[in-house]
Protein backbone atom coordinates (compact mmCIF):
# COMPACT_ATOMS: atom_id res chain seq x y z
CA UNK A 1 0.00 0.00 0.00
CA UNK A 2 1.40 3.44 -0.96
CA UNK A 3 2.18 6.08 1.63
CA UNK A 4 -0.54 8.77 1.81
CA UNK A 5 0.48 12.19 3.20
CA UNK A 6 -1.77 14.28 5.47
CA UNK A 7 -1.37 17.46 7.49
CA UNK A 8 -2.23 15.65 10.72
CA UNK A 9 -2.68 12.04 11.80
CA UNK A 10 -4.69 11.37 14.95
CA UNK A 11 -4.21 7.94 16.50
CA UNK A 12 -7.15 6.80 18.64
CA UNK A 13 -10.82 7.43 17.87
CA UNK A 14 -12.28 7.81 21.35
CA UNK A 15 -13.90 11.10 22.30
CA UNK A 16 -10.57 12.94 22.68
CA UNK A 17 -9.03 11.77 19.41
CA UNK A 18 -12.27 12.19 17.49
CA UNK A 19 -12.72 15.71 18.88
CA UNK A 20 -9.17 16.67 17.90
CA UNK A 21 -9.66 15.27 14.41
CA UNK A 22 -13.01 17.03 13.98
CA UNK A 23 -11.64 20.43 15.00
CA UNK A 24 -8.63 20.05 12.70
CA UNK A 25 -10.72 19.01 9.69
CA UNK A 26 -13.14 21.84 10.37
CA UNK A 27 -10.21 24.25 10.22
CA UNK A 28 -9.02 22.99 6.87
CA UNK A 29 -6.37 20.48 7.92
CA UNK A 30 -6.12 17.28 5.87
CA UNK A 31 -6.65 14.88 8.74
CA UNK A 32 -6.52 11.11 9.13
CA UNK A 33 -8.10 9.45 12.18
CA UNK A 34 -6.90 5.90 12.91
CA UNK A 35 -8.53 3.42 15.28
CA UNK A 36 -7.03 0.04 16.15
CA UNK A 37 -10.35 -1.79 16.64
CA UNK A 38 -13.38 -2.10 14.35
CA UNK A 39 -15.90 0.60 15.28
CA UNK A 40 -17.92 0.70 17.42
CA UNK A 41 -16.20 -1.21 20.23
CA UNK A 42 -16.21 -1.48 24.04
CA UNK A 43 -12.50 -1.97 24.68
CA UNK A 44 -11.47 1.57 25.61
CA UNK A 45 -12.75 4.47 27.70
CA UNK A 46 -15.33 6.27 25.54
CA UNK A 47 -18.04 3.65 25.09
CA UNK A 48 -21.28 3.39 27.05
CA UNK A 49 -24.55 5.28 26.98
CA UNK A 50 -23.94 8.09 29.45
CA UNK A 51 -21.41 10.33 31.23
CA UNK A 52 -21.74 13.08 33.81
CA UNK A 53 -20.92 16.63 32.77
CA UNK A 54 -20.44 19.60 35.07
CA UNK A 55 -18.64 22.85 35.68
CA UNK A 56 -18.13 22.09 39.39
CA UNK A 57 -14.49 21.14 39.95
CA UNK A 58 -12.06 21.61 42.84
CA UNK A 59 -9.49 22.73 40.23
CA UNK A 60 -10.32 26.13 38.75
CA UNK A 61 -8.61 25.35 35.45
CA UNK A 62 -11.13 22.60 34.69
CA UNK A 63 -14.04 24.92 35.47
CA UNK A 64 -12.46 27.44 33.09
CA UNK A 65 -12.18 24.81 30.37
CA UNK A 66 -15.78 23.69 30.85
CA UNK A 67 -17.11 27.24 30.46
CA UNK A 68 -15.93 27.03 26.85
CA UNK A 69 -16.57 23.28 26.63
CA UNK A 70 -20.32 23.73 27.13
CA UNK A 71 -20.44 26.15 24.20
CA UNK A 72 -18.63 23.65 22.01
CA UNK A 73 -21.02 20.81 22.94
CA UNK A 74 -23.89 23.10 21.92
CA UNK A 75 -22.17 23.81 18.60
CA UNK A 76 -21.85 20.08 17.97
CA UNK A 77 -25.57 19.61 18.70
CA UNK A 78 -26.49 22.52 16.43
CA UNK A 79 -24.25 21.41 13.57
CA UNK A 80 -25.41 17.78 13.72
CA UNK A 81 -29.04 18.16 14.80
CA UNK A 82 -28.38 15.45 17.44
CA UNK A 83 -29.29 16.00 21.10
CA UNK A 84 -26.37 14.95 23.29
CA UNK A 85 -26.79 16.88 26.56
CA UNK A 86 -29.62 16.54 29.10
CA UNK A 87 -29.62 19.16 31.85
CA UNK A 88 -30.62 17.67 35.21
CA UNK A 89 -27.96 19.38 37.35
CA UNK A 90 -25.09 17.82 39.27
CA UNK A 91 -25.05 17.64 43.07
CA UNK A 92 -21.52 17.72 44.51
CA UNK A 93 -21.42 16.26 48.02
CA UNK A 94 -18.59 16.20 50.56
CA UNK A 95 -17.02 17.62 53.69
CA UNK A 96 -16.95 21.41 53.95
CA UNK A 97 -13.20 21.99 53.30
CA UNK A 98 -13.23 19.88 50.13
CA UNK A 99 -16.09 21.95 48.65
CA UNK A 100 -14.74 25.46 49.32
CA UNK A 101 -12.59 25.48 46.19
CA UNK A 102 -15.46 24.08 44.10
CA UNK A 103 -17.65 27.00 45.16
CA UNK A 104 -14.82 29.48 44.55
CA UNK A 105 -14.35 28.29 40.96
CA UNK A 106 -18.04 28.45 40.10
CA UNK A 107 -18.32 31.90 41.66
CA UNK A 108 -15.21 33.17 39.84
CA UNK A 109 -16.61 32.17 36.44
CA UNK A 110 -20.18 33.26 37.15
CA UNK A 111 -21.58 29.75 36.77
CA UNK A 112 -25.02 29.28 38.39
CA UNK A 113 -24.93 27.18 41.54
CA UNK A 114 -26.35 26.83 45.06
CA UNK A 115 -24.48 26.03 48.25
CA UNK A 116 -26.46 23.64 50.46
CA UNK A 117 -26.01 23.18 54.19
CA UNK A 118 -26.28 19.73 55.70
CA UNK A 119 -29.90 20.35 56.65
CA UNK A 120 -30.66 21.70 53.16
CA UNK A 121 -29.20 18.59 51.51
CA UNK A 122 -31.35 16.38 53.72
CA UNK A 123 -34.44 18.52 53.14
CA UNK A 124 -34.13 18.89 49.35
CA UNK A 125 -32.69 15.44 48.68
CA UNK A 126 -34.06 13.05 51.30
CA UNK A 127 -33.32 10.24 48.88
CA UNK A 128 -29.66 10.51 50.00
CA UNK A 129 -28.51 9.44 53.44
CA UNK A 130 -25.59 11.79 54.16
CA UNK A 131 -23.27 12.08 57.18
CA UNK A 132 -23.69 14.96 59.65
CA UNK A 133 -20.59 16.79 58.37
CA UNK A 134 -21.60 16.75 54.69
CA UNK A 135 -22.62 19.80 52.68
CA UNK A 136 -23.45 20.17 49.01
CA UNK A 137 -23.11 22.34 45.93
CA UNK A 138 -25.70 22.11 43.20
CA UNK A 139 -24.24 22.87 39.77
CA UNK A 140 -27.24 24.03 37.73
CA UNK A 141 -25.49 23.41 34.41
CA UNK A 142 -24.57 19.81 35.21
CA UNK A 143 -26.22 16.83 33.61
CA UNK A 144 -25.85 13.87 31.28
CA UNK A 145 -23.92 13.49 28.04
CA UNK A 146 -25.03 10.67 25.75
CA UNK A 147 -21.60 9.11 25.30
CA UNK A 148 -21.93 6.65 22.41
CA UNK A 149 -24.13 9.11 20.57
CA UNK A 150 -21.57 11.89 21.16
CA UNK A 151 -18.63 9.88 19.80
CA UNK A 152 -20.59 8.78 16.73
CA UNK A 153 -21.76 12.34 16.10
CA UNK A 154 -18.28 13.88 16.35
CA UNK A 155 -16.90 11.23 14.00
CA UNK A 156 -19.70 11.91 11.51
CA UNK A 157 -18.98 15.65 11.62
CA UNK A 158 -15.29 14.93 11.13
CA UNK A 159 -16.03 13.00 7.96
CA UNK A 160 -18.51 15.65 6.76
CA UNK A 161 -15.67 18.17 7.05
CA UNK A 162 -13.47 16.12 4.76
CA UNK A 163 -11.67 13.94 7.31
CA UNK A 164 -10.68 10.32 6.71
CA UNK A 165 -11.50 7.72 9.37
CA UNK A 166 -9.97 4.24 9.16
CA UNK A 167 -10.76 1.63 11.80
CA UNK A 168 -9.19 -1.81 12.38
CA UNK A 169 -5.80 -0.18 11.72
CA UNK A 170 -3.53 -0.63 14.74
CA UNK A 171 -0.47 1.62 14.68
CA UNK A 172 2.59 -0.50 15.45
CA UNK A 173 5.35 1.97 14.66
CA UNK A 174 5.94 5.71 14.45
CA UNK A 175 9.00 6.91 12.55
CA UNK A 176 9.73 10.46 13.77
CA UNK A 177 10.86 13.23 11.50
CA UNK A 178 9.85 16.63 10.16
CA UNK A 179 7.30 14.54 8.32
CA UNK A 180 6.52 11.61 10.62
CA UNK A 181 5.34 8.24 9.37
CA UNK A 182 3.00 5.76 11.06
CA UNK A 183 2.79 2.11 10.12
CA UNK A 184 -0.12 -0.17 10.92
CA UNK A 185 -0.57 -3.89 11.44
CA UNK A 186 -2.26 -4.05 8.02
CA UNK A 187 0.99 -3.03 6.29
CA UNK A 188 -0.25 0.49 5.60
CA UNK A 189 1.92 3.60 5.94
CA UNK A 190 0.74 7.19 6.38
CA UNK A 191 2.73 10.39 6.87
CA UNK A 192 1.98 13.82 8.28
CA UNK A 193 3.61 16.97 9.59
CA UNK A 194 1.95 16.44 12.99
CA UNK A 195 0.90 13.34 14.94
CA UNK A 196 -1.59 13.33 17.82
CA UNK A 197 -1.65 10.32 20.12
CA UNK A 198 -5.02 9.95 21.89
CA UNK A 199 -4.72 6.28 22.75
CA UNK A 200 -6.19 6.20 26.25
CA UNK A 201 -5.07 3.02 28.05
CA UNK A 202 -2.81 2.05 25.14
CA UNK A 203 -0.78 5.29 25.15
CA UNK A 204 2.45 3.99 26.67
CA UNK A 205 2.55 1.06 24.28
CA UNK A 206 3.51 3.61 21.60
CA UNK A 207 5.14 6.47 23.53
CA UNK A 208 7.57 4.08 25.23
CA UNK A 209 8.89 3.16 21.78
CA UNK A 210 9.59 6.87 21.32
CA UNK A 211 11.57 7.07 24.55
CA UNK A 212 8.80 8.48 26.76
CA UNK A 213 6.98 6.29 29.27
CA UNK A 214 4.36 8.43 30.96
CA UNK A 215 3.48 8.02 34.67
CA UNK A 216 0.08 6.48 34.12
CA UNK A 217 -1.70 3.28 35.06
CA UNK A 218 -4.83 1.61 33.74
CA UNK A 219 -7.74 0.80 36.07
CA UNK A 220 -10.73 -1.38 35.24
CA UNK A 221 -13.89 0.37 36.38
CA UNK A 222 -17.05 -1.51 37.25
CA UNK A 223 -20.15 0.28 36.00
CA UNK A 224 -23.06 -0.79 38.21
CA UNK A 225 -26.82 -0.31 37.77
CA UNK A 226 -29.01 -0.57 40.88
CA UNK A 227 -32.75 -1.23 40.77
CA UNK A 228 -35.09 1.32 42.33
CA UNK A 229 -37.29 0.23 45.20
CA UNK A 230 -39.88 2.81 44.12
CA UNK A 231 -40.14 3.06 40.31
CA UNK A 232 -39.46 6.57 38.99
CA UNK A 233 -38.04 7.89 42.25
CA UNK A 234 -34.56 8.40 40.74
CA UNK A 235 -35.63 9.72 37.34
CA UNK A 236 -34.90 13.16 35.89
CA UNK A 237 -38.65 13.79 35.93
CA UNK A 238 -38.50 13.39 39.72
CA UNK A 239 -35.60 15.91 39.84
CA UNK A 240 -32.99 13.33 40.76
CA UNK A 241 -29.66 14.86 39.68
CA UNK A 242 -26.32 13.49 38.68
CA UNK A 243 -24.19 13.40 41.81
CA UNK A 244 -20.62 13.11 43.02
CA UNK A 245 -19.99 11.92 46.58
CA UNK A 246 -16.44 13.16 46.96
CA UNK A 247 -15.24 11.15 49.97
CA UNK A 248 -17.81 8.42 49.93
CA UNK A 249 -15.95 5.26 50.84
CA UNK A 250 -12.48 5.13 52.39
CA UNK A 251 -11.61 8.42 50.71
CA UNK A 252 -12.66 7.24 47.24
CA UNK A 253 -15.34 9.16 45.37
CA UNK A 254 -18.60 7.68 44.10
CA UNK A 255 -20.60 9.10 41.21
CA UNK A 256 -24.13 8.48 40.00
CA UNK A 257 -26.63 9.36 37.29
CA UNK A 258 -30.44 9.29 37.19
CA UNK A 259 -32.34 6.23 36.01
CA UNK A 260 -32.28 7.13 32.32
CA UNK A 261 -30.45 4.73 30.02
CA UNK A 262 -32.16 1.77 31.74
CA UNK A 263 -35.46 3.05 33.20
CA UNK A 264 -35.79 1.90 36.79
CA UNK A 265 -32.04 1.34 37.22
CA UNK A 266 -29.65 3.95 38.60
CA UNK A 267 -26.00 4.08 37.53
CA UNK A 268 -23.77 4.43 40.63
CA UNK A 269 -20.06 3.59 40.47
CA UNK A 270 -16.82 3.77 42.43
CA UNK A 271 -14.26 6.16 40.94
CA UNK A 272 -11.51 3.56 41.20
CA UNK A 273 -10.73 -0.01 40.22
CA UNK A 274 -8.05 -2.69 40.05
CA UNK A 275 -4.91 -2.01 38.00
CA UNK A 276 -4.91 -4.04 34.78
CA UNK A 277 -3.20 -4.52 31.45
CA UNK A 278 -5.70 -3.07 28.93
CA UNK A 279 -5.29 -6.05 26.65
CA UNK A 280 -5.84 -8.58 29.43
CA UNK A 281 -8.30 -6.79 31.68
CA UNK A 282 -10.73 -9.71 31.90
CA UNK A 283 -8.08 -11.75 33.71
CA UNK A 284 -8.79 -9.66 36.81
CA UNK A 285 -11.41 -11.37 38.99
CA UNK A 286 -11.23 -9.15 42.08
CA UNK A 287 -14.50 -8.42 43.89
CA UNK A 288 -13.51 -5.61 46.27
CA UNK A 289 -15.16 -2.89 44.18
CA UNK A 290 -18.50 -4.72 44.12
CA UNK A 291 -18.34 -5.39 47.87
CA UNK A 292 -17.45 -1.80 48.69
CA UNK A 293 -20.23 -0.45 46.49
CA UNK A 294 -22.85 -2.78 47.99
CA UNK A 295 -21.90 -1.43 51.42
CA UNK A 296 -22.13 2.13 50.13
CA UNK A 297 -25.56 1.63 48.55
CA UNK A 298 -26.90 0.06 51.72
CA UNK A 299 -25.66 2.95 53.86
CA UNK A 300 -26.11 5.97 51.57
CA UNK A 301 -28.73 5.03 48.95
CA UNK A 302 -31.49 3.30 50.96
CA UNK A 303 -34.05 3.58 48.13
CA UNK A 304 -32.01 1.29 45.88
CA UNK A 305 -31.75 -2.49 46.11
CA UNK A 306 -28.31 -3.20 47.65
CA UNK A 307 -27.20 -5.68 44.97
CA UNK A 308 -26.37 -4.48 41.47
CA UNK A 309 -28.64 -5.74 38.70
CA UNK A 310 -26.28 -5.00 35.81
CA UNK A 311 -22.52 -4.67 35.59
CA UNK A 312 -20.41 -3.36 32.69
CA UNK A 313 -16.77 -2.30 32.56
CA UNK A 314 -14.62 0.45 31.09
CA UNK A 315 -11.02 1.59 31.51
CA UNK A 316 -9.52 4.64 33.20
CA UNK A 317 -6.05 5.83 32.21
CA UNK A 318 -4.94 7.49 35.45
CA UNK A 319 -2.00 9.89 35.56
CA UNK A 320 0.07 10.05 38.72
CA UNK A 321 -1.58 13.27 39.93
CA UNK A 322 -5.02 12.60 38.40
CA UNK A 323 -4.65 15.49 35.95
CA UNK A 324 -4.75 15.33 32.17
CA UNK A 325 -1.58 15.09 30.08
CA UNK A 326 -1.65 17.42 27.07
CA UNK A 327 1.81 18.12 25.71
CA UNK A 328 4.35 17.55 22.99
CA UNK A 329 6.68 14.60 23.50
CA UNK A 330 9.92 15.91 25.02
CA UNK A 331 12.12 14.93 22.07
CA UNK A 332 9.63 15.32 19.20
CA UNK A 333 8.09 18.73 18.65
CA UNK A 334 5.46 17.49 16.20
CA UNK A 335 4.09 14.56 18.25
CA UNK A 336 1.40 15.58 20.75
CA UNK A 337 -0.01 13.37 23.49
CA UNK A 338 -3.56 13.69 24.85
CA UNK A 339 -3.82 11.11 27.64
CA UNK A 340 -4.29 10.47 31.35
CA UNK A 341 -7.88 11.67 31.51
CA UNK A 342 -8.28 9.72 34.75
CA UNK A 343 -11.97 8.99 34.44
CA UNK A 344 -13.16 12.59 34.25
CA UNK A 345 -12.21 13.53 30.70
CA UNK A 346 -15.19 12.70 28.50
CA UNK A 347 -16.87 16.05 29.08
CA UNK A 348 -13.60 17.79 28.14
CA UNK A 349 -13.52 16.25 24.65
CA UNK A 350 -14.61 19.30 22.59
CA UNK A 351 -12.41 21.81 24.43
CA UNK A 352 -9.43 19.44 24.31
CA UNK A 353 -10.00 19.12 20.56
CA UNK A 354 -10.15 22.89 20.17
CA UNK A 355 -7.01 23.55 22.23
CA UNK A 356 -4.96 20.78 20.61
CA UNK A 357 -5.96 21.99 17.15
CA UNK A 358 -4.84 25.50 18.20
CA UNK A 359 -1.46 24.03 19.18
CA UNK A 360 -1.08 22.25 15.84
CA UNK A 361 -2.10 25.22 13.69
CA UNK A 362 -0.25 27.99 15.57
CA UNK A 363 2.65 25.87 16.91
CA UNK A 364 2.05 27.63 20.24
CA UNK A 365 1.15 25.88 23.48
CA UNK A 366 -2.11 27.15 25.04
CA UNK A 367 -1.49 28.81 28.41
CA UNK A 368 -3.81 26.45 30.26
CA UNK A 369 -1.65 23.50 29.17
CA UNK A 370 0.90 24.51 31.82
CA UNK A 371 -1.21 22.41 34.21
CA UNK A 372 -0.95 19.40 31.92
CA UNK A 373 2.72 19.32 30.89
CA UNK A 374 4.80 16.15 30.92
CA UNK A 375 7.68 17.81 32.76
CA UNK A 376 5.53 18.36 35.86
CA UNK A 377 6.37 14.76 36.76
CA UNK A 378 10.14 15.29 36.63
CA UNK A 379 11.75 13.93 39.78
CA UNK A 380 8.35 13.11 41.27
CA UNK A 381 7.79 9.77 42.96
CA UNK A 382 4.55 10.53 44.78
CA UNK A 383 1.73 8.02 44.96
CA UNK A 384 -1.06 8.05 42.42
CA UNK A 385 -3.96 10.36 43.23
CA UNK A 386 -7.61 10.16 42.25
CA UNK A 387 -9.52 13.28 41.23
CA UNK A 388 -13.22 13.76 40.60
Amino acid sequence: MSNTVYDVIVVGAGIEGSSCAYQLAKRGQRTLLLEQYPLPHTLGSSHGATRITRKAYPEDYYTEMMMEGYKLWKEIEKESGVKIFHNCGTLYLGHIPSLDCVEAGLKKHGSPHRVLSNSAVRSEYPIFSVPDDYTGIFDHDGGILMADKAVNTVQSLFKQNGGTLLDAQKVVEIIPGTTATVRTDKGASFSASNIILALGPFTNKLTSKLGCTLPMRVEKISVFYWKEKVPGMHSMESNFPCFIDRTATAGISVYGLPAYEYPGYVKVCLHKGPIVDPEERDLDKSTWVRERMMKYIKERQPWLHPEPSKELTCLYTVSRDGDVILDKLPTYDNIIVAAGFSGHGFKLGPIVGKLVSDMVITNKTPEIFKHFSIDRFAGSSEDFQSKL
